[in-house]
C-alpha cells in the first residue's frame, strides 16, 4: 500500500447500512449500560458520569493513538460516547434541574458550537476527512455532544412531550425516513445529512433502550439493565465481524 493511499484513507469507517444498524445498537446499549451504572447499581448521575467520562477519554486517546482504522477500537470508542453521553444528559436534566428542553436546548447550543469551531479550524466537518489527530479531536467530541443530545431528545420526546418510549421511538424511526429519501432524491450535502442522522439515531437508541429496561407503570418492559446490555453488546460484536468495515475514503463525502 503506497502513502498516496494511505493518507486517503480517513480513521472512522465508510457509512453503509451496516454502519447504522451497529450505530443503533450501540446508542441503545449506552442507554441500558448507562442506566445500570447510575441506576441499577446506585451509583449516581455524577459518579456514573465521572467513571464513563474516564472511559471516553482513555478510549479517545487509544483511537486517536492508531495508526489505521480499526473497527473493534473504533465502535468501542462509540460506544464509550454513549454511555458518557446518557449519565451526562441525566445530570443535566435530573441533577441540575434544568429538566429535558432545557438540556436538550444547553446540549443542542454545544454541538452546534463544537461543529462551528471544527469548521473554523479545519473547513470542513467531513468524516471523510478525520485521518489526523486534530481532526479526529474534533470528531470525537462532536460525537460526544451529539450523543448526550440524543439522550436528552428522547427523554423530552418521551415523557415530556409525552408520546411514550415506543411512540417516541416510531417519530424518530419517521424523521429518518425523510433523512433517507432526503438522501436519495435531493442534492442536500451529504455532510448535513450524516450529522442529521448520526443525531437521530441517538434518541431512537435512547428510546428502544428504556423501553426495554423501564418497569411496566412507566410503558416498559421492565426487562434486566444487565441482560440488554450483554445481548446487545453481543449484537454489536457480531455485527461488527459480520459487516467487515473499510475506513473512508477521503473526499469521499460533500
Amino acid at each position: 500500500m503506497n502513502d498516496e493511499f494511505t493518507t486517503a484513507l480517513a480513521k472512522v469507517p465508510q457509512v453503509t447500512l451496516g454502519f447504522w444498524i451497529i450505530k443503533i445498537a450501540a446508542t441503545t446499549l449506552g442507554e441500558t449500560g448507562g442506566d445500570a451504572v447510575t441506576m441499577s447499581m446506585g451509583l449516581g448521575y455524577l459518579v456514573g458520569t465521572l467513571i464513563f467520562a474516564a472511559l471516553f477519554l482513555i478510549m479517545v486517546a487509544a483511537q486517536i493513538r492508531a495508526k489505521r482504522f480499526h473497527p473493534l477500537l473504533y465502535w468501542a470508542t462509540i460506544i464509550a460516547t454513549t454511555t458518557v453521553g446518557t449519565t451526562m444528559a441525566d445530570f443535566c436534566d435530573r441533577s441540575l434541574g434544568i429538566g429535558y428542553a432545557g438540556g436538550s436546548t444547553l446540549l443542542l447550543a454545544l454541538l452546534l458550537i463544537s461543529l462551528f469551531v471544527w469548521q473554523r479550524a479545519l473547513g470542513t466537518v467531513s468524516v471523510d476527512t478525520v485521518n489526523t489527530p486534530r481532526a479526529e479531536l474534533h470528531y470525537w467530541i462532536t460525537i460526544m455532544f451529539s450523543q448526550t443530545l440524543g439522550t436528552a431528545l428522547g427523554d423530552w420526546m418521551a415523557s415530556t412531550v409525552g408520546f411514550g418510549f415506543d411512540g417516541a421511538a416510531l417519530v424518530f424511526c419517521a424523521l429518518l425516513v425523510l433523512v433517507a429519501a432526503a438522501y436519495f432524491w435531493t442534492s442536500i450535502s451529504r455532510t448535513a445529512l450524516f450529522w442529521t442522522t448520526f443525531i437521530l439515531t441517538r434518541p431512537l437508541g435512547a428510546t428502544v433502550g428504556d423501553f426495554l429496561d423501564k418497569p411496566h407503570s412507566l410503558g416498559g418492559l421492565d426487562l434486566s439493565r444487565y441482560v440488554a446490555s450483554a445481548a446487545l453488546f453481543l449484537f454489536i460484536l457480531l455485527a461488527v465481524l459480520l459487516f467487515r468495515q473499510q475506513p473512508a475514503r477521503q473526499g469521499a463525502g460533500h
